[in-house]
């Protein structure tokens, strides 16, 4: 089948016949008709997070079940699946906690690329080939464990229901399951992509009267409104920081979002809560980087920090509601598609993501 396989971080990459093994035990053969191409993908590509190779990326993939391993229960063939990247055994502390994207089996095994046993599922002349966040949805085909299927409703496409895998979950969730806005709170969200469009998606779900949209793209504050932004903030003009406060009579905002996985705009956030509110981080860092604070920065503003490692959600549980919320016409998801291109297009999907005015380009499949 054809992948697009990276080999080297900085390199483009290369579309090629790679070879799918099939489904071991627990596991499922998926047919990928969509990926979105997301921030993390990226990471990737330029070496920020670092991750064997060669590798073949994607993480937000939807598609339909075409064969079943031995003790397969949850799907069969024909289902219309999305993908969760967050393999979980369902029975470790973290994931009867409620927390299965922190799960004691699996994490290891998510960043080194493999199976649970160790192992890929994907070849290149033999030589094994990783599977990013065991998903690896750069290809025609894709095994996974059958913990990643989440089976879904058919009536909503497959570029669409594909984000639900990442950046809508992780966003939305982010506002609804992590943080737990309120109705009547303000918010600030610091960086409008995919996945920050979808934190402000996920506050105006739950209520939220003052939604504050922060980017440095006229373009992406412009759509901001339309996912339900109540003000925007551009933060090439001034400091981000005093407009925000401005808006919230000079106290801040109740929950302020990072959604790039910066620094400075995690430093951005922090500054734009109020005392005794919450910063909550969603963008993934680069491997490496890191953020200095003032050792009483928190004593003295009570303010809580919190990370969001997947929007705290649960896929089997929240994907499908998340599509009825869509199918009902409280979520956009169809507006998230800037553009849609083949396999063959990977790179070109990436420079759409680089220049900075897509929401997400989606690698679609015949």
């Amino acid at each position: 089948m054809k992948a697009a396989v990276l080999h080297e971080p900085g390199k483009a990459f290369v579309i090629e016949e790679v070879t799918l093994d099939a489904p071991r035990e627990q596991e499922v053969l998926v047919r990928i008709a969509a990926s979105g191409v997301c921030r993390s993908d990226h990471h990737v590509m330029t070496g920020a997070t670092m991750h064997p190779m060669p590798v073949v990326c994607g993480h937000e993939g939807a598609g339909i079940v075409e064969e079943i391993g031995r003790g397969v229960t949850s799907v069969k063939p024909g289902d219309h699946v999305v993908l969760s990247w967050a393999p979980c055994c369902g029975v470790c502390f973290f994931c009867r906690s409620g927390l299965p994207a922190q799960c004691e089996a699996f994490l290891g095994a998510i960043w080194a690329g493999t199976m649970i046993d160790g192992t890929t599922r994907l070849t290149l002349k033999g030589r094994p080939v990783y599977h990013y966040t065991s998903l690896a949805t750069f290809a025609e085909a894709a095994v996974v464990h059958e913990s990643c299927c989440i089976p879904v409703r058919r009536d909503v496409p497959f570029a669409a229901a594909a984000l639900v895998g990442c950046a809508v979950a992780t966003g939305v969730g982010a506002a609804l399951f992590r943080a737990k806005v309120k109705p009547g709170d303000s918010v600030a969200v610091f960086g409008c992509g995919g996945v920050g469009m979808n934190v402000i998606q996920g506050c105006r779900l739950a209520g939220a009267a003052t939604i504050i949209a922060v980017d440095v793209s006229a373009a992406k504050l412009a759509l901001a409104r339309r996912f339900g932004a109540t003000n925007m903030v551009d933060a090439t003009d001034g400091d981000p920081v005093a407009a925000v406060r401005d808006l919230t009579a000079g106290f801040g905002v109740d929950y302020a979002f990072e959604a790039i996985g910066k620094p400075g705009t995690m430093a951005a956030a922090l500054d734009s809560a109020r005392r005794g509110g919450t910063v909550v981080l969603v963008g993934l860092g680069a491997h490496g980087e890191s953020l200095s604070l003032g050792a009483g920065t928190f004593t003295r503003s009570d303010k809580i920090v919190m990370g969001a490692y997947y929007g705290g959600c649960d896929p089997r549980r929240d994907f499908p509601v998340l599509l009825d919320h869509a199918a009902e016409g409280r979520l956009k998801l169809d507006e998230l598609v800037s553009r849609r291109r083949p396999l063959e297009e990977t790179n070109e999907a990436f420079a759409d993501l680089e220049a900075g005015e897509a929401l997400r380009t989606v690698i679609v499949f015949d």
